[in-house]
């Protein structure tokens, strides 16, 4: 196949989800993504035979679609069957609930949040740079998702699978949320800190706050819901704070 047709592919990978439906899901976005390599392979019945088997259901994160979608184009390459015997929309299916689970994990649950805390550390400081950081940090993976995993997807075929099982995408996911915890631990300690010292009080202070923060803390673990809490904290500190004044 032509790198012409491989760049195309690659590049409409970011309008995958342009058209949605309750049906079909993604099902037209990878018919858009792949119509070019189609068009390159088949001729005639054949052709839209093709095209109406890549039109099915399709449902998975859209970053971790890439890689799949680039797999599915080498067993269509490859005449629609792999050595193992496996069609292209086969190894589609069976790949995406797996990626998709990953995929929120890793980029909605992890990377997002993360990406937030690293801009509001810059933000707070009535600094430009929270926003650029923020893109940056969060679209950077997104990207390299999207184009370099496509083409790696295509160069490996199947063996993309290990590949994804050896970067242990969901262990990363949990050590993202990890610091990204940590991050706005900090985060909310500066705040303490610049508040205390706006109001002309010492910053040790704010240590009053560490008994409450582990009652918080013991309440999520013995399953207290958090928007509990934060509704119950929100509903005490607005009569205190009226008293107060």
């Amino acid at each position: 196949m032509s790198k012409a047709v491989l760049r195309r592919c690659a590049w409409r990978t970011f309008l995958l989800q342009a058209s949605w439906s309750f049906e079909k899901m993604q099902g037209l976005g990878v018919l858009f993504v792949m119509a070019p390599a189609i068009r390159s392979l088949y001729r005639g019945e054949e052709r839209i035979a093709v095209l109406r088997r890549f039109l099915g259901y399709f449902n998975t994160h859209p970053f971790l679609a890439s890689p799949v979608l680039g797999g599915m184009l080498r067993f269509g390459e490859d005449g629609g069957k792999s050595r193992s015997g496996m069609a292209g929309t086969d190894f589609g299916n069976m790949l995406m609930a797996p990626y998709a689970a990953m995929g929120d994990a890793l980029f909605w649950g992890g990377l997002r949040p993360l990406a937030a805390v690293m801009g509001l550390f810059f933000a707070v400081r009535g600094s430009f740079w929270g926003a650029a950081v923020l893109l940056v940090v969060f679209n950077l993976p997104a990207i390299y998702f999207r184009l370099v995993c496509f083409y790696r997807g295509y160069r490996e075929g199947g063996g993309m699978v290990e590949t994804i099982q050896r970067w242990r995408l969901p262990d990363l996911a949990i050590r993202i949320k990890e610091a990204t915890v940590v991050l706005l631990g900090g985060l909310c300690a500066t705040w303490m800190v610049s508040g205390l010292e706006r109001e002309g009080a010492a910053p040790a202070w704010g240590l009053l706050a560490l008994p409450a923060v582990c009652v918080f803390g013991w309440l999520v673990r013995i399953g207290v819901s958090p928007l509990m809490i934060i509704f119950s904290v929100v509903a005490l500190m607005i009569p205190l704070a009226m008293f107060l004044q």
